[in-house]
């Protein structure tokens, strides 16, 4: 909840200049009241648009709520399920983020599916078990098709705004772990090939390690998203 409509023009315009050459896939998850007009920025760049939510019913009366299909007739290219912050203030459960994945993928949209753990979680060593669990309950219904339009983002809550930092070895044990339970499930070549981005307070100082790690594919970037600067030297790492 960030940046006024003419500011977030301001921050695209900067992003697209500096990564015009540019071969990663970048996309900004913007507030339901910029995409229309960001959507129409970004379409003839290589910057993509997601939202930060969607509803988990295609339409009906939920006041207050967007839909998948609202996100479709937009444009937008990508919609966040299950960020920490929605799981943590807005009491969504992973039977619940499935529902909003099936609407997504309904819609056409491709959907970053995000999970992680707590400090308290961390601490008391149940952490791998939580996030099988989040994966498991979230996407393994999907089948072998559906599930490659997913991209999963892993979150060490823990990690973010706490004082605490994860190492780049902790990610790649978290990341492998992950790749694991995708490949017991579909098997290697699918989980291979999905993409799992990391996102525990990346920054331009630890970009570089942090992406080095053989499982991390990419960073779910937060507050360094905000300044065009910081968040084009994360590309580039």
């Amino acid at each position: 909840m960030n940046m006024s409509l003419q500011d977030g023009l301001d921050l695209c315009r900067s992003i697209i200049l500096q990564i015009q050459n540019s071969s990663k896939e970048v996309i900004v998850a913007v507030p339901y009241t910029h995409l229309a007009v960001l959507r129409e920025l970004c379409k003839n760049s290589n910057l993509k648009i997601a939202a930060q939510n969607c509803h988990h019913e295609i339409t009906g009366a939920y006041t207050g709520e967007v839909s998948a299909a609202m996100l479709a007739d937009l444009g937008v290219n990508y919609v966040l399920v299950g960020h920490s912050e929605r799981r943590a203030y807005n009491a969504e459960t992973n039977d619940l983020l499935a529902k909003k994945v099936d609407a997504a993928l309904f819609q056409n949209l491709q959907v970053i599916y995000c999970f992680g753990e707590t400090l308290e979680e961390r601490s008391s060593n149940s952490h791998f078990s939580l996030i099988t669990k989040q994966i498991t309950e979230g996407v393994f219904h999907l089948d072998e098709t559906q599930v490659k339009n997913i991209v999963l983002a892993y979150e060490p809550v823990w990690a973010i705004g706490t004082g605490e930092t994860a190492t780049r070895d902790q990610a790649q044990e978290m990341h492998a772990h992950i790749r694991t339970v995708l490949s017991d499930k579909y098997g290697e070549e699918i989980a291979q090939n999905c993409s799992i981005l990391y996102g525990g307070s990346c920054k331009p100082t630890n970009a570089t390690e942090l992406f080095s790690q053989p499982d991390v594919d990419g960073g779910l970037i937060g507050g360094a998203s905000l300044n065009a600067a910081d968040f084009v030297s994360i590309i580039k790492a």
